[in-house]
This record gives C-alpha cells, structure tokens and sequence, in this order.
C-alpha cells in the first residue's frame, strides 16, 4: 500500500457524522475558487488593497491555467475515491482528475498573495487555506501527494504572480490613486 494510502486510511479513523459536516462546510468554501474570487473582487474595490485584490486576481488565473487546464489534464491522475469506493464520501464524487489540488492550489495561491500585503491577515488565509487542504484528505477526493503539490504550486504560482503585478499593475493603479 501506498504512503498517500496509508495516511488517507489513518485520517478515515477520525471520522465522525459532526466532523464531516464541518470538513464539508470548510471544503465547500473552495469550491470553484468562488470564495477566493469574491475576496479578490472586494479587495480590488478598495484603494488600500486594490493591489492585493488585483495579485489574486492574476494569481488565480495563473493556477487555473496551470494547475485545471494543463497539469490535471497531463497527469491526469485517478482520484483515491476513484480508487477505493468502499469509502462512503460525505461530498459527491468529483468527475475531474487529482493532481494537484484545485481547492489547495487557489487557497495556498490566494493566502500566500494576502501574506505578501498583509501579514496578520495572511496568517488568517494560511489557516483557512490548510483547513480546506485538510478537508479534501478527510473527505477522500485528494491524495496527500495532491494536497503537497497544491501547496508547492501554490506558493511558487503567488510569487509569479507577485512579480507580475509589480511589473506591469502596481505603477498604473499609482498613477490612477
């Protein structure tokens, strides 16, 4: 049996009905990037984090490019839950490919961007961010390997997008105020 395996089994053994209805609520927060993709919009609209709203913004185009549109499809890896259906899911069974995790991806994208304008509330977004990494384990749709390839891209694609925006957004929104 596989390490990714094993730790998924070990996770298993915690579940409880309470447990899976918070692990589901948590997971539903990146569900399609959307609560990441209100947080950009709103902070765009405010001068004093238009530029941390506008670095998601391309942070998250960044991942669904890379991680949705070409890696999930190159790999193309079989889910855990595709693997072994003796595990009764608490979510529907998700019809795209495991790697890497989209919810991981777009969270570690997203908090990392935060972290770079604001650190306090950054720490916030790492916590939300693992926690939703977490649930997609506890819920059996992601491999561990998933979830460390999320997180991996996830901080290397913030950094790119990072270096984007201040290159070719950051002076414009200056001259604009």
């Amino acid at each position: 049996m596989s390490v990714d395996f094993e730790i998924l089994y070990f996770i298993q053994t915690l579940r409880s009905d309470w447990l899976d209805w918070i692990m589901t609520l948590i997971t539903h927060l990146g569900d399609a990037g959307i609560f990441w993709i209100l947080l950009s919009v709103i902070l765009a609209c405010k001068k004093e984090t238009r530029l941390c709203g506008f670095t998601m913004m391309i942070s998250l185009l960044l991942m669904q490019i890379i991680g949705n549109m070409v890696l999930k499809e190159i790999i193309a890896r079989p889910r855990p839950c595709w693997l072994d259906d003796g595990i009764v899911l608490a979510i529907a069974k998700p019809e795209s490919f495991s790697f890497p995790s989209g919810h991981t991806y777009s969270s570690f994208v997203c908090a990392v961007t935060i972290l770079f304008f604001n650190k306090k509330w950054g720490v916030a977004a790492l916590f939300v961010a693992a926690l939703i990494a977490f649930s997609r384990m506890y819920l059996f749709v992601h491999f561990p390997s998933d979830i460390l390839g999320g997180i991996v891209l996830g901080i290397l694609t913030a950094f790119a997008a990072k270096w984007l925006s201040d290159k070719f957004v950051k002076n414009r929104l200056a001259t604009k105020g």
